[in-house]
């Protein structure tokens, strides 16, 4: 029927957008010069007693140094500035933790402006190995009710954020009045962005078509705190963000799935040691979901499965990341899941390989893996990539 090819269509034109996503990395090199040649080239300069060969020697000394990209001055003892170990120590001391790159917490002047930065949310992976024992087998991946799911599929997911307006108190006496009020340092207002999709692609059968994705939008506000919690040894609270989540798999009935949610996250941070850059972070993420009319309402027993939050501990030790997340519905049918995180930059096996990019395994057992999926327990083993934003 025009109905089914319609479909098809939209799921080619959706599997072709997804192709075509590109992410986009960028390095900044440094380069240095030799400062003992420099010095020694400096000191034949200023023995030259005739004023205008002195001053020729100078500036054939300055345009050598500019074609090389190198900065002439004197060493930082004689200049009456802090030494390369002390520096490298005032860099340590202001280091910013993972959670605070993420939120960009530290305010980096040079981004004052730069509104399409991208910023880490959500974990992207690609994982070409998704094992389900037990995949859903009441709802069939087309019109065609013979369609049904193979255990093994792919699983990705593309996430991100960008601020829309940074720092939004720009009074500083307003300011010092609502951080000694609440310990709120400030306020910024942020546009989210996630989309996870599981993909049928070793199902020659029927076309290897996308099973499900799910498209979740947010709109952000995040209250700047960065307080140590008393008592905790060094732990911090580091923000608490409020906002407005929207997510739904765009399909047509029977198959659409949605909710809206006012949402509202919680996140700690223990620093181990900015010289070795391990810290542990606990992320506690609340929802109310939003009424529906009963004939709107596609789903209205989510809840019981989904729940009215979940916890998230994140540990980087060693360039590793160990992650557990945990869900319950808080009802006495427990209707909760749990998923388990690894993963290691590709460099710390071989300097060779990429920096950026992390072998990742994951395990999820319970609800609401995807909003397709809400009501059926899956028990699922995932493996490949990750992009390593916190390396």
């Amino acid at each position: 029927s025009w109905l089914k090819k319609g479909h098809k269509i939209m799921n080619a034109k959706r599997a072709t957008y997804i192709a075509l996503a590109i992410f986009f990395l960028m390095l900044i090199g440094t380069v240095s010069g030799n400062a003992a040649g420099i010095d020694e080239s400096l000191s034949k300069c200023a023995k030259i007693k005739n004023d205008a060969k002195r001053l020729k020697c100078f500036d054939k000394l300055a345009k050598k140094s500019v074609i090389r990209g190198t900065v002439v001055a004197a060493p930082a003892e004689k200049q009456g500035m802090p030494s390369a170990p002390a520096e490298k120590a005032a860099e340590e001391q202001t280091a910013v933790s993972v959670m605070e790159k993420h939120w960009d917490m530290s305010l980096d002047p040079r981004k004052e402006r730069n509104i399409f930065v991208l910023w880490p949310y959500r974990p992207c992976y690609f994982l070409p190995l998704a094992y389900n024992s037990s995949p859903n087998k009441d709802a069939s991946l087309d019109f065609d009710p013979d369609a049904k799911a193979k255990h093994n599929e792919v699983k990705f997911q593309l996430s991100f954020k960008f601020k829309l307006w940074r720092d939004m108190i720009r009074n500083q006496a307003l300011k010092d009045i609502i951080e000694k009020s609440t310990g709120v340092r400030g306020v910024d207002l942020w546009i989210a962005y996630t989309q996870q999709s599981f993909w049928q692609l070793y199902n020659k059968a029927f076309s290897a078509p996308f099973r499900d994705t799910n498209y979740e939008p947010e709109l952000l506000l995040n209250f700047r705190l960065q307080r140590e919690i008393p008592y905790l040894m060094g732990t911090k609270l580091q923000f608490i963000n409020v906002g407005f989540n929207h997510q739904s798999n765009g399909r047509s009935e029977p198959l659409s799935r949605s909710w809206n949610r006012i949402v509202a996250n919680v996140g700690l941070e223990k620093n181990f040691g900015t010289a070795t850059g391990d810290s542990f972070e606990l992320l506690l993420k609340t929802w109310y979901r939003l009424p529906e009319d009963d004939a709107d309402d596609d789903n209205p027993d989510l809840s019981r499965y989904m729940g009215y939050g979940e916890l998230w501990g994140t540990l980087y030790w060693k360039k590793q990341r160990f992650a557990l997340m945990l869900r319950n519905n808080l009802r006495s049918d427990n209707k909760g899941a749990v998923q388990l995180e690894w993963s290691m930059p590709m460099a710390s096996i071989n300097e060779n390989l990429a920096k950026k990019i992390s072998l990742y395994v994951q395990y999820f057992n319970g609800y609401g893996e995807s909003l397709l999926d809400y009501n059926k327990n899956v028990n699922r083993i995932s493996a490949g990539l990750m992009l390593a934003d916190w390396y």
